[in-house]
């Protein structure tokens, strides 16, 4: 095909092709054209009603465009947001959540502050919930992720089996206690794409959205 018909081939298909809004628009005018032309001599239409009918118009062709832009910024969020996620796969991130697992002699996990702390607590528990170990993470000058380590030590002085336990947390500052979360660390096996967006399949942790992510290990 030449250049000739392409574009010929081009204008002809953006000629016959018409948008929901446009084909709305000659709708409403033809029909306020015939409105027009069979009003009664006696009662003709008054100005006011025709404004009213065409700020109808603009309001419906207003909206429409809305949601075509709304659209199209929606498409591109997904998309780029697709890319981000899949570029985490194989990495480990936090999220919320209590688990630890610990596997050769090492388990990784987390806090999320919403401040500067002088105090911050970390108690790990075994399968029945008893606290096993204690760990004094001291003072924290600012709010973000705070990642630690456990070695499998306890308390009583003998090392932890490999397996999986939970911990909890707690914050404070001056003598008063204050938000902590408790971050999980996993690794991202894949994703899941679907209407709402990107989901991160975490080992051990399950499937994760992806703002749910405090930080990239």
């Amino acid at each position: 095909m030449s250049t000739i018909d392409a574009v010929t081939s081009g204008a002809t298909a953006a000629t016959a092709k018409k948008t929901t809004t446009q084909e709305s628009q000659d709708r409403f005018l033809k029909l306020l054209v015939t409105q027009m032309k069979n009003q009664d001599p006696l009662n003709p239409l008054d100005n006011a009603e025709v404004t009213s009918q065409m700020a109808q118009l603009s309001t419906v062709t207003g909206i429409e465009k809305l949601n075509e832009t709304v659209k199209v910024l929606s498409d591109s969020f997904l998309a780029g947001q697709s890319l981000q996620a899949a570029g985490l796969v194989g990495h480990a991130v936090m999220i919320p959540g209590n688990k630890l697992e610990l596997s050769s002699g090492a388990a990784y996990a987390g806090v999320d502050l919403t401040q500067a702390v002088d105090k911050l607590t970390v108690k790990i528990k075994d399968a029945a919930g008893v606290v096993i170990h204690t760990a004094e993470l001291g003072a924290q000058d600012a709010p973000g992720s705070i990642p630690f380590q456990w070695d499998g030590a306890t308390d009583s002085g003998v090392k932890a089996p490999n397996g999986s336990y939970t911990f909890a947390v707690t914050a404070e500052q001056g003598g008063k206690k204050v938000d902590a979360v408790a971050l999980a660390v996993g690794q991202v096996a894949s994703v899941s794409l679907g209407i709402q967006g990107a989901t991160l399949n975490v080992v051990g942790l399950g499937p994760v959205s992806l703002s749910q992510v405090k930080q990239i290990l």
